[in-house]
């Protein structure tokens, strides 16, 4: 069976890049479509040597201005020439499922969240200019998701999260396949520091303005580690306050702010949320919104606890109680192996395997 993989764009590191480089290594030979790659930040996951890039690689800036290439990624992805494999295996948040293929392939679609421009119109566009031209373009691409949502043979969605708002938005049925932790890159501390730690990309819908505030309230210390489009906006609002964000920090710099973290914070609605998994392999519980992926991944009482309104003082009323005694270290770790990368790797071969077979056989 010869496979070709895609993702919609290897310029970052993120959950969804952790998650694809495991499926990177599921078919090792396969080649990687994807429509912007950046050799120095996800070259040690995807040799150049393995990507073929869109026609967008070629406009200037493009790796540093991406999100506003938009209008763009559906016409890269359908002009993709994935006409001599026998499988297609895409990991995606938008746009690589709308990849065109032939009627004696399949297309295994990993589908991390539905797109959000689909269904959180104001989170998509909270930093673009609000013009009039903005809605019709953001329509003209749900337009486009909603059909590309209907190429693939089968959607694999990353938690039940993300497999009901599939059926929702999409109206068709998904497995679900858990998002892999890479376990092996963590280990358990003791929580011996004096602050709780946010890992994430920057992002609105991250909420991480949230957690600034509850942590003022609640008088703790917080670290903020990552970058995005908010960090100028949560940097001003975090001046003078017990937050301090640290930017880009590396994985061996996570492990050890995770290990001595009191806990891991998730102060926003996830898709699935691989961070009280990632805190979980160091030992650490997590302090979570009550909603979406977390609810998948976080066991109340045993591996952390949550917070129920999506308000400040809500998540300053569990810091301010927080006891970071109750919890095991080792049995937080068990957990975490429950989603171990070859658990996932095997189980989404098996897929693609079946997926496979039906189509030749029907």
């Amino acid at each position: 069976m010869k496979v070709a993989l895609v993702h919609d764009y290897l310029n970052q590191r993120g959950g969804a890049e952790r998650v694809f480089a495991h499926i990177a290594r599921a078919w090792p030979e396969a080649p990687i479509y994807t429509a912007l790659y950046d050799e120095g930040v996800a070259g040690n996951d995807f040799p150049a040597a393995r990507v073929r890039r869109s026609y967008l690689s070629r406009v200037p800036l493009a790796n540093r201005y991406f999100r506003a290439l938009a209008p763009f990624y559906p016409r890269a992805f359908e002009t993709f020439d994935l006409s001599g494999y026998d499988a297609i295996v895409s990991s995606t948040t938008s746009w690589a499922k709308g990849v065109r293929f032939s009627s004696s392939s399949i297309h295994v679609c990993y589908v991390n969240t539905v797109s959000r421009f689909a269904f959180a119109y104001e989170e998509y566009v909270a930093g673009m200019a609000r013009t009039q031209l903005v809605r019709p373009l953001v329509d003209r691409l749900v337009a486009w998701d909603r059909a590309a949502a209907m190429r693939p043979t089968r959607l694999v969605a990353n938690s039940r999260n993300v497999a009901a708002r599939i059926r929702k938005y999409y109206g068709r049925n998904a497995d679900v396949l858990h998002c892999p932790v890479d376990v092996d890159r963590f280990t358990i501390g003791s929580g011996e520091g004096d602050y709780f730690l946010i890992a994430s990309r920057l992002l609105p819908y991250k909420r991480i303005d949230l957690a600034i505030r509850a942590a003022a309230l609640a008088n703790v210390k917080l670290v903020i580690a990552g970058t995005g489009p908010a960090e100028a906006s949560l940097r001003k609002l975090a001046r003078g306050t017990t937050a301090t964000l640290l930017g880009y920090v590396s994985d061996m710099a996570l492990n050890e702010l995770l290990r001595n973290a009191r806990a891991a914070i998730l102060p926003g609605e996830e898709d699935f949320g691989l961070v009280p998994l990632e805190a979980a392999a160091a030992g650490r519980p997590t302090i979570a919104y009550r909603g979406g992926g977390a609810l998948e991944t976080v066991v109340e009482g045993e591996t952390g606890l949550f917070f129920e309104e999506p308000e400040a003082e809500s998540l300053a009323a569990v810091l301010r109680t927080f006891d970071a005694s109750r919890y095991d270290a080792q049995r937080l770790r068990a957990h975490a192996e429950k989603f171990a990368p070859p658990l996932f790797v095997q189980r989404l071969r098996d897929i693609v395997a079946r997926v496979y077979r039906e189509r030749r056989d029907a």
